[in-house]
């Protein structure tokens, strides 16, 4: 016969008090409509962004640097790398989140994933500016 493990001392909390702030769900949300929030943002930006990769189809860099020197242009631009760059990291989080089982393995991708991320969007702000400047 094989002993089982005693019970611990009884508990006056409910289960629900026991597993509330506990969990995914207490930030999930937020990601699951930022993610959402930037694909909506995507989707209004996209066409100015076709219009504008049309425009400076067969043009040289400074042709491309009198495009992008319009200030709108290369607002809307920056925008758009905001906007995709921001969804691609939080979907890289949740992907990562949901398949790297070892603790230490996911906080290293993770922390790798945001580090990728702003290196991403620094280095294209970076190259837009430098086009828009006509440096």
């Amino acid at each position: 016969m094989s002993a089982q493990p005693s019970p611990g001392p009884k508990s006056m909390r409910t289960p629900l008090s026991r597993v509330r702030y506990l969990g995914s769900s207490h930030s999930g949300t937020k990601d699951f409509w930022r993610q959402r929030l930037t694909a909506v943002a995507m989707i209004l930006l996209i066409v100015p962004m076709i219009l504008i990769v049309t425009m400076m189809l067969g043009r040289n860099q400074a042709g491309a640097a009198q495009i992008l020197g319009s200030p709108l242009i290369a607002i809307l631009m920056l925008m758009f790398i905001a906007a995709s760059i921001w969804h691609m990291k939080i979907g890289m989080q949740v992907v990562i989140e949901d398949y790297v089982h070892d603790e230490k393995l996911k906080l290293v991708s993770i922390m790798a994933n945001n580090f990728f991320s702003v290196a991403v969007a620094l280095a294209a702000a970076y190259a837009i500016f430098k086009l828009s400047s006509g440096v």
